[in-house]
């Protein structure tokens, strides 16, 4: 039976439902302060519905997008626990992130950098 969408996680079924071993969730926990399951008698972690949020936003992040976990703390540092959980959901949620002057700024780079690719790809081709 499958466990509902509240429900606590135990490591391994938090490492199964991220696809990372178990040895990575310890290991981030020792990297990012922000990692924190709860813990029972003999140490045994329990991953909350948030924790799972923030732990596949970092795991997006590492993985997907080629942050180093320095960067990765840096983003925390800068922009907190909304932009890492931004990052490990869908678009919808990321955007909630971002503030309408930083969208504004993001859309500007965004055209930059279309102009740019459109200027290379006429260069390759001719």
């Amino acid at each position: 039976m499958a466990k509902g969408p509240e429900a606590f996680r135990t490591i391994s079924e938090a490492a199964d439902e991220l696809h990372v071993p178990q040895h990575v969730l310890r290991f981030w926990e020792t990297k990012f302060a922000f990692i924190r399951p709860m813990k029972r008698a003999g140490g045994r972690r329990f991953y909350r519905p948030s924790d799972i949020a923030v732990l596949r936003g970092v795991r997006r992040l590492l993985h997907d997008e080629g942050y180093t976990i320095k960067g990765v703390q840096r983003l925390h540092r800068e922009e907190g626990l909304r932009r890492l959980v931004g990052a490990g959901g869908s678009s919808e949620a990321a955007a909630e992130t971002v503030s309408d002057g930083g969208k504004a700024g993001l859309l500007s780079a965004l055209r930059d950098l279309e102009a740019a690719k459109q200027r290379l790809d006429q260069l390759l081709s001719g």
